[in-house]
This record gives structure tokens, sequence and C-alpha cells, in this order.
């Protein structure tokens, strides 16, 4: 991909006169000057290497026809069986909402909601919101433009449905020594839904939508001093944003605390979740237990090393390098380290990107135990591990959420026009 790193603007002599042109990054807060590029070509922060903006013009009528074809994949995707297996001579299909139900059933009610909210929720509700975000532009409804924005922007990093699709290939692998499985049509709307909702995400940018709503240029400030974290304007000190009417913050109020507290419970979580089962399989009047780690043991031991990389990488290499590396960073600003900032921030860039690949357990569970029919001499429920696993998940993506990376960024020694923003941390 063709990139440009602009010039901070604080070195360029006419910065003083070229105030309208000056944007601060949203991952330093440093300020850069904005050049017009081509298409194709995207800017990136020379500081901390965020990407700040991409070049050309992508007309938002894209964005409405991906979302409207998502919510018609919605029906396929989530009311026709995606496989089905011959298991005792009867065939039991299995739809995406039939694993939560399941779940709830089985009296396993917070975590049937996890898998339910990742899976379906979160993905509708993205799609849903931006329709209305078109509409609400047309017709100039703030509320609703704003709302719709900010609940895209809030549950976009929940969308798993890839996560969903990995998961049932391995499901599969789990059952070819138990029954017979069918591919069902549901699988073709869900890979359907995942490749234009993929498309969605990648076209999506919240400050578009809000350019399109009032552009930059029309505002003309003497001075910028804070960057709005909602709609991405940077405007002087001010207790709202003059676009947006969002509360105004230099860093996100009591970032560090909140990681701390979701990165101790993750923690915490984390052993239960390794020490007991996840799974229990009954097999012909036999109770087989497995943890994570026995049941990556398991799958090497059938020659299934590819599932057992992805499972051991996934469910246990991914949560400890999150808590790991977010805890190394946090521990860094509090000793006022200054040192391999960018490195820090591309561990923080890496952490947010892979939290979303630990749910993979427990979408593997859902489908067992909608596929696995209850009752008969095979067997499946979900151990208490399980619940664990989705307290280490949950905790870790908030605690990546709650962090404000541009603490990173900041100076041991701040200014006395910063001391409001020190109270706040």
């Amino acid at each position: 991909m063709n990139t440009t790193k602009l010039p901070p603007a604080e070195n360029n002599p006419l910065h003083t006169t070229r105030v309208s042109k000056v944007r601060l990054c949203q991952g330093c807060e440093l300020p850069v000057e904005i050049h017009r590029l081509p298409d194709g070509k995207s800017a990136f922060c020379p500081r901390c290497g965020t990407k700040l903006y991409r070049g050309g013009i992508q007309p938002l009528s894209g964005n409405l026809a991906l979302a409207i074809t998502c919510l018609f994949l919605f029906i396929p995707s989530h009311f026709f069986p995606f496989i089905s297996i011959r298991l005792f001579g009867v065939m039991i299909p299995a739809t995406l909402p039939s694993g939560t139900f399941t779940l709830m059933q089985e009296g396993f009610v917070l975590l049937g909601l996890l898998v339910f909210f990742c899976s379906t929720i979160a993905p509708l509700l993205v799609c849903f919101s931006t329709v209305v975000a078109h509409i609400a532009m047309n017709r100039r409804w703030f509320k609703a433009f704003r709302w719709s924005l900010i609940t895209i922007k809030k549950l976009k990093h929940w969308m798993m449905l890839d996560v969903f699709l990995v998961s049932i290939g391995i499901s599969c692998f789990k059952l070819q020594d138990y029954s017979e499985i069918y591919v069902g049509t549901g699988l073709a709307g869900l890979v359907l839904l995942q490749i234009f909702s993929l498309m969605l995400i990648a076209r999506f940018r919240v400050r578009r939508y809000w350019e399109a709503w009032q552009k930059e240029d029309e505002y003309h400030f003497s001075k910028k001093e804070v960057h709005c974290h909602n709609c991405r304007l940077s405007q002087p000190e001010g207790e709202k944003c003059v676009r947006c009417s969002n509360s105004l913050h230099h860093r996100k109020p009591k970032s560090m605390q909140k990681a701390w507290a979701c990165l101790i419970a993750a923690t915490v979580s984390i052993f239960p979740a390794n020490l007991y089962s996840i799974s229990i399989l009954f097999s012909n009047g036999q109770r087989l237990e497995d943890t994570i780690l026995s049941g990556v043991a398991t799958l090497i031991n059938m020659e299934m090393h590819g599932i057992a990389l992805i499972i051991f990488v996934a469910s246990i290499l991914v949560p400890a390098a999150k808590i790991i590396g977010l805890g190394f960073i946090l521990i860094t600003i509090h000793l006022k380290q200054t040192i391999y900032r960018r490195q820090r921030m591309f561990i923080y860039f890496v952490i947010k990107w892979i939290g979303k690949w630990s749910v993979m357990d427990l979408f593997v569970i859902s489908i067992m135990m909608t596929l696995v029919d209850r009752g008969r001499i095979l067997n499946f429920s979900p151990g208490y591990g399980a619940v664990a696993f989705g307290m280490v998940v949950v905790f870790t993506m908030l605690a990546t959420e709650a962090f404000d990376p541009r603490l990173i960024w900041d100076e041991p020694i701040k200014n006395k026009n910063r001391k409001s923003v020190e109270s706040e941390q």
C-alpha cells in the first residue's frame, strides 16, 4: 500500500498562518499539516505511525449499499442451517442462534449472550446504524446521526463473524470421527455476510461522515489544542466539541485506572480459565473433561496439528500476550519511560487487532452444543473454565478500549496548562 509520512506542522515556518490546514494526530496529538493525496495513498503520523487519512474520495453511498446487503444476508445466514450432522440416524441442523439458546438453556446465560452479541447483535447494529446514519444525514437529524456513528465506532471491534467461520471449520474437524457432516445453505450466507461486512468496515471512516455533515475547512480556529475523540475535529480548548457536542478531553478520563482494573480482572480470571475444564464430552458412558491445554494435546494425539496450533495460539498465547503486552505498556507509563515509544505503540495496535480471536473456543463450544444432541450416547457440555475464559476475553478487550495510547507520548514533566489533564488521569 502506498503511504506518505507527513511533516509535523510545528516544524513548518508557515505553521502560524496555516492553522486551518493543521490536524492533531489521534494517536499522539502531534500537530501535522494536511496535504492533498492521490487516490490509493494513505498519510501516517511521522511520530507514532497512526494512520491519519486516506487520499481520494470514496462515495458514502457505497457504504449504504454494503450495509443494506448485509442486512438482507442476515436472513439466510441466521435462519438457515450452516452445517448438519447425521448422529445415530438423526439429522441435526445447526443455525447461528441455536448455539446461543442451547447455552442459555443449560444455565450459561452470560456465556450465551456473549456469543450471541459477538456473532449477531454487534454486526446487526453496525449495519443498521450505517443505514440510520445515511438517513439522518440526508434529513439533518443531528442526534440520530451522532448516536449512529457512536454505535458503529464502539461495536465494530466486537464484530466476529470471521472468527465464527474459523470456529465452524474447527468444529467439523472435531466431529468428523463421530458423525457425517453436511454443509448447509446458511454457510454460504455466513461467508457472504462476512465478506460484505468486512468491506463495510474497511471503507467506513467516522471522519468522512462528519466531514459530509460539516466540513473541517468551515471552522476557522486561531489555534488547535485538543482532538475530539468522537468526530476527529482538532480545535481550541473547550468543554464541548463545536461540531458534535461531545465532551472534550486531552486524554480519556480515568484511562489508566479503567485499564488497570480490567487488566487485573483478566489476570485473575486466566488461572481458572486454564486450570478448570472448558468442555465436557460424554462418549459411550465415559466422561471426558478437557482444559484448554489438554484439548490441544488431544488434537495433537489425533494428528490434527494445524487445528491444535490454531487453538493453542488463539486460546493460550493470545490472551497471555494481551495481558503481558498491555501490562508492560501501563508500567512503562507509570515509570515515565520515554524510550521505545513507537515500539510500544506498535504493541498496542497488535493487541487491539488480535483481541477478538480469543473468542474462538467459545464459538466452538456453542457449535458443538448445537450439533451434539443432548441426552444421547454422545453428549457435550461446557465446563466452568469456559465461563472464566469468557471473562478473560471481555476484560482484555475492555482494557484495550479503555486505554488511551496518547499517554505513551506524554512528557514526564507537563506544562502548567496541562495540570487539569494530570488530575483526570
